[in-house]
């Protein structure tokens, strides 16, 4: 503290800081606030989404299991190898509250029948239905994953800005307001000393005067006789 100039000036400088803080303060709140509905709505989308997973997950393992006793596993093996391909996917970001999160841009996992690389003659429409349902799982894994990845980004930016105010509240603003309070009871002191001293020197010079006025008197009086 004693560090510090105790200058008028410097308490306005510690004033300015201690509003800048406080400002930046409430608008990490409001940003903390916002963050934290965000990311519970979020999180609610993230269950509803691997929810809806597992039940597309069940019902793939079971059309699965149907296709393997109907066609059996070789032809489901087969039809499998021919299904193979490249699945196209564009990540991106977007903005979410000012938080750059992951956009996953996929064209369509399902496909029409033709389009899925096996003969479609001689083939168990048990065979269809399995790969339908696992286009379907795995359309609903990627909108998963970009939740799962929404979610992360959002809770890593909720814990950096509870840092931030964190060290506002008991850091920054708790030593700004220390020295400004150190600066003015300084300036008071200073203040009340000065104002001690004046009133010393007028009472001093008082006292001179009125010295100097008795010494001319007894002169004066002196001379007359």
């Amino acid at each position: 503290m004693a560090s510090h100039s105790v200058t008028r000036m410097e308490l306005l400088a510690r004033e300015e800081q201690l509003a800048l803080a406080r400002q930046g303060r409430d608008l990490l709140e409001q940003k903390r606030t916002a963050l934290m509905k965000e990311l519970l709505q979020m999180a609610d989308t993230v269950i509803e989404r691997g929810e809806a997973l597992m039940e597309a997950a069940t019902r793939a393992q079971a059309a699965l299991a149907r296709a393997e006793a109907v066609a059996g596993p070789e032809a489901v093996h087969s039809a499998a190898l021919a299904a193979r391909s490249e699945l196209p996917l564009t990540v991106s970001t977007t903005s979410v509250m000012g938080v750059r999160v992951p956009h996953i841009e996929q064209k369509r996992v399902s496909r029409p029948v033709l389009e899925r690389g096996y003969s479609v003659v001689g083939i168990s429409t048990t065979v269809d239905e399995a790969a339908a349902a696992f286009e379907e799982e795995v359309s609903m894994i990627i909108r998963l994953a970009e939740s799962e990845l929404r979610l992360r980004r959002l809770a890593g930016e909720l814990q950096r800005t509870s840092r931030r105010l964190n060290a506002l509240d008991h850091l920054l603003i708790p030593r700004l307001e220390a020295e400004r309070n150190f600066i003015q009871m300084a300036l008071d002191e200073r203040e009340r000393a000065d104002h001690f001293r004046l009133k010393l020197v007028k009472r001093i010079l008082e006292r001179r005067r009125f010295a100097e006025e008795a010494g001319s008197g007894t002169v004066d009086n002196r001379r007359k006789e």
